[in-house]
């Protein structure tokens, strides 16, 4: 049974940072590919990042590009998403996703989602 579990979130005044986690269990975790969303109180589940399996290739929104960056290591079976620079508009809870497809930005080709860690932006 594959299982993620985010950590890592909490309160963080504006232009501090924060780095979350997910660890994935009960499959070969290697071979997904991986993204990270995020939905804000009062509005819809939004993308924010994916990596590849390869480890090279990696999407953004536009929103967090320059401040965020997603990595994985296949050897802890943990995707990480880095964030800097956070603003108020970050506040959300954060999920991550595993796909046994190609990683997109849409949420329908994600298989297994995580139960999402908060992010709260003071400003």
């Amino acid at each position: 049974q594959v299982q993620l579990v985010e950590s890592g979130g909490g309160l963080v005044q504006t232009g501090g940072s924060l780095r979350l986690s997910c660890v994935f269990s009960g499959r070969d975790f290697s071979v997904h590919d991986m993204g990270w969303f995020r939905q804000a109180p009062g509005s819809l589940r939004e993308f924010v990042s994916n990596i590849r399996w390869k480890e090279t290739e990696t999407d953004y929104t536009d929103s967090v590009k320059g401040r965020f960056t997603i990595s994985r290591d296949n050897a802890k079976n943990t995707v990480y998403l880095q964030m800097n620079n956070l603003k108020p508009e970050d506040t959300a809870v954060y999920y991550c996703a595993a796909t046994g497809g190609q990683a997109t930005r849409f949420q329908k080709n994600y298989t297994y989602w995580g139960q999402g860690t908060q992010v709260t932006v003071s400003s």
